[in-house]
């Protein structure tokens, strides 16, 4: 397999992702036509696609979806899920084959519910459960890798060209709210399946364009929370930072942009007197949180997303607007593919997060 090393462009790697403000639900089509004008910012290492909305009819169960490497490893993985969850329908994702896409794991999705017993006996809530069964079986099961966990959205991806995994997973014949998709352009680590973007964790997606140069003080702290990092590239530990300060440190989406891309201490010594405390409290006890390093993310989570750039702006990233969609990506050729009517294109400041939400009840 072609690893990253051999060749490197700086600023390669896309992002892309729309939304309906109103919660109507769209074709996965456009997404993957998206990012056609953004292949050279690719190599063929990874693709990827997150959509929200699509299990309508399985809204109320975590949707798994796992990469096995072989059918031993599926039937471990399988009775441990039995063992400790109510599983109401497991099934292969269905594929298209291609040429394009080769080195094909076994690709399956379970809809389950944690055992009301297992999360009586440990006192936990039913989202706590999920991530410590997504880490246990991702460090313990060899060859099974939870990469989607969340409720009514999903993740696919794999390696080769965005497009090419669009159309390989058949993603025209979902329909979600929310889509976001990233084509790998990686430097540091390995181009495989589960090192495809987006990462994920419960409803928390993330893609991301740039390089990490605080992942190792950013991987120690986090996993000293029970968080695993196993899947052999920097994003991975983003999308656990988020959900430790979204969902066990109760922070806003404001307040862990602040801290992931965490003002400067001059800039901060200029801002008016709460929001001063506020961003000084959050740069000093999430000192370890701060992601240094060029970067723009976004993250998908249920009913909304977050776009970031780093502080210096190092990574570009646009927005636009049409009627009650909201599109962003690496550049402005990409939106214009989606929708030619797109208007008010902008680019976002550095460490300034856009925030999008879908009308409350819509989704």
């Amino acid at each position: 397999m072609k690893r990253e090393g051999q060749t490197r462009i700086p600023s390669g790697c896309a992002v892309t992702a729309v939304i309906s403000k109103s919660g109507e639900r769209m074709s996965g089509g456009s997404i993957v036509e998206s990012m056609i004008p953004m292949h050279d910012r690719s190599n063929g290492l990874g693709g990827g696609f997150a959509a929200y909305g699509i299990y309508p009819e399985h809204r109320d169960f975590y949707a798994l979806h796992l990469f096995y490497d072989d059918e031993g490893c599926r039937r471990e993985c399988e009775e441990y899920l039995r063992e400790r969850f109510e599983i109401v329908d497991a099934e292969t994702i269905p594929t298209r084959t291609m040429r394009e896409i080769t080195d094909e794991p076994l690709i399956w999705r379970y809809f389950v519910f944690p055992r009301r017993s297992a999360l009586r006996s440990l006192q936990i809530d039913d989202r706590e459960y999920i991530v410590r069964a997504t880490m246990k079986i991702n460090s313990t099961i060899n060859g099974a890798y939870v990469f989607s966990c969340g409720k009514n959205m999903g993740v696919f991806k794999a390696v080769g060209y965005p497009e090419d995994v669009g159309r390989y997973y058949r993603l025209d014949e979902y329909e979600g709210y929310l889509w976001t998709a990233h084509g790998r352009y990686p430097t540091n680590t390995p181009g495989w399946w589960g090192g495809a973007h987006p990462f994920a964790l419960l409803d928390y997606s993330v893609v991301h364009n740039g390089e990490i140069s605080s992942y190792d003080a950013n991987r120690r702290f986090i996993e000293m929370f029970g968080y695993k990092c196993n899947l052999q590239t920097d994003t991975e530990v983003i999308t656990y930072i988020i959900d430790y300060l979204l969902r066990r440190q109760g922070l806003t989406l404001t307040e862990t942009a602040a801290v992931i891309a965490a003002p400067f201490w001059d800039t901060i010594s200029h801002r008016p007197e709460g929001e001063r405390e506020t961003l000084t409290y959050l740069r000093t006890v999430f000192s370890s949180l701060l992601v240094t390093g060029p970067f723009s993310i976004i993250l998908g989570f249920e009913g909304g997303l977050m776009a970031l750039n780093d502080r210096l702006k190092l990574r570009s990233m646009v927005v636009g607007e049409h009627g009650d969609r909201v599109y962003i990506a690496s550049e402005e050729a990409a939106i214009r593919k989606m929708d030619p009517g797109a208007e008010d294109i902008w680019a976002p400041a550095g460490g300034e997060p856009v925030i999008v939400r879908v009308k409350e009840g819509r989704y």
